[in-house]
């Protein structure tokens, strides 16, 4: 008797023990250092409005709408609330779980020959209480692992606040470019009419022949070719921003928005160091949250090794009397324990994963950055060499015209020069858009943009 008792004890201080703390999560050197040092970039701290940076109120109107009614957010704000009810329920399943019940009976002697032909009738109440005293943190892991788990899905909301900031900032950046490099293509394509016309009647003149004709004529159609796809590219950028704010992408608002130039920031991008990254990504701290409780997971199958104990009770009256009775309940399954010992390094897997997750963020996160900061500095420097080649065309193209008026060249070369010029304000514009675009992906990689964003619309209104 005295070995059973000590084997119990025993049992049960192993199993009072505190549940494992989750293993202490230990980020690359590099994580709080300074990232790579880029002419674009600066070590100054992200603002939390990064888009406030490009200077645009019309911008800070659409990137306001899109984090109020967009639709995606919407799901993660119910997936949220649906965890948060978990953690209600588990703490509630710590408390006594108190029930009423009741009953009424009605006994009908007519079918019993030596009953009296009168009807009875039994009316019992009665209330219960259970509760499981959970000494080895069952639920305590549990309620733990819930609020893991709904940490973890605020973080993923504010995981997809920062996507419709960047998506939404890009669809306007791209809507800008489109328009502005239609705008370029057409003036483009207006010179060059001038110049087939003025070819032309240099042609029937007898001063031209055929050739400079069909080259000329070849360029402006080059030219024209270009014009649908800037329009089909505009109004794409239209309908992503109608979506991102939950409207159709034909709706009426939408259309009537324009803007004459792409946003630019006015100095290097803000970037912050590797340490305030680890804090600010949103991915981050949802691995880093799904890992505790992937640990309390660990605490939830260990209790299953020792016995759950349960104090139960009811009071009331039964067959019109008064009772009243309390009984513990223990159930424990054992000595095959083998299945409890499974789940045991099941869960201790799982919290390895979450580990090697966690893990996955952090080098995924700094990658990114650096990589959006690579490719920002070199497309400045792409830019700006694109810019002296656009003056230079156009000085090229000045004086070819020149020359080739007072007879010194062939027209050829002129209109070759004509073509230089297109070609490199073109190339010129589409990297002023490719420039933007990298700001964009560098301030998404840097996680900002989910910080004091406002409640989404109540789902149970209509869109629009």
């Amino acid at each position: 008797m005295i070995r059973r008792f000590s084997l119990l004890a025993t049992l049960l201080a192993g199993g009072c023990m505190a549940a494992s703390a989750p293993p202490v999560p230990v980020a690359p050197p590099t994580a709080s250092t300074p990232f790579t040092t880029r002419a674009a970039a600066s070590i100054a701290p992200v603002p939390d409005q990064w888009w406030y940076l490009f200077d645009d109120p019309q911008l800070d109107k659409l990137v306001q709408a899109s984090l109020a009614a967009n639709a995606d957010l919407r799901v993660a704000y119910a997936n949220l609330d649906a965890a948060r009810a978990a953690i209600r329920q588990a703490d509630a399943a710590r408390l006594p779980q108190p029930i009423i019940e009741s009953s009424l009976g009605v006994d009908n002697p007519s079918g019993q020959p030596s009953a009296a032909n009168v009807s009875a009738s039994d009316y019992d109440v009665a209330a219960t209480i259970s509760w499981d005293i959970d000494l080895f943190g069952r639920l305590r892991s549990g309620a733990l692992a819930a609020r893991a788990d709904a940490d973890a899905l605020a973080a993923a909301l504010d995981g997809v606040r920062v996507a419709i900031v960047a998506d939404t900032v890009l669809a306007y950046v791209d809507l800008c470019g489109a328009t502005r490099n239609g705008r370029i293509a057409r003036k483009i394509v207006a010179t060059q009419e001038r110049n087939l016309k003025g070819v032309q009647e240099q042609y029937r003149a007898g001063e031209l022949s055929p050739l400079e004709v069909s080259q000329a004529a070849s360029l402006l159609a080059s030219s024209r070719a270009t014009l649908p796809s800037f329009d089909a590219a505009r109004e794409g950028a239209r309908y992503r921003l109608a979506t991102l704010q939950g409207l159709p992408p034909t709706d009426a608002r939408i259309a009537t928005i324009d803007c004459a130039a792409l946003p630019r920031l006015t100095g290097a991008a803000p970037v912050g160091d590797g340490a305030a990254l680890l804090l600010r990504r949103p991915d981050i701290r949802e691995a880093e949250r799904k890992l505790a409780s992937a640990t309390a997971g660990i605490g939830v199958a260990r209790a299953e090794l020792y016995p759950k104990i349960n104090l139960g009770g009811a009071l009331g009256l039964l067959s019109g009397g008064f009772a009243a009775t309390a009984s513990p309940l223990i159930s424990w399954a054992f000595p095959n324990q083998a299945p409890a010992r499974a789940r045991i390094a099941q869960a201790q897997a799982r919290e390895r994963v979450a580990l090697a997750n966690w893990d996955g963020a952090v080098l995924r996160a700094l990658r990114e950055v650096e990589t959006a900061l690579a490719t920002t500095q070199a497309e400045a420097q792409r830019n700006a060499a694109l810019a002296k080649a656009t003056d230079e065309a156009a000085l090229y193209a000045r004086r070819t015209a020149s020359r080739a008026r007072l007879g010194d060249v062939s027209p050829l070369l002129a209109i070759d020069a004509e073509r230089t010029q297109a070609t490199a304000a073109l190339a010129e514009a589409q990297s002023d858009l490719l420039l933007s675009q990298s700001y964009v992906a560098l301030f998404r990689a840097l996680g900002g943009g989910w910080q004091a964003a406002p409640q989404p619309l109540d789902p149970a209104r209509p869109i629009g």
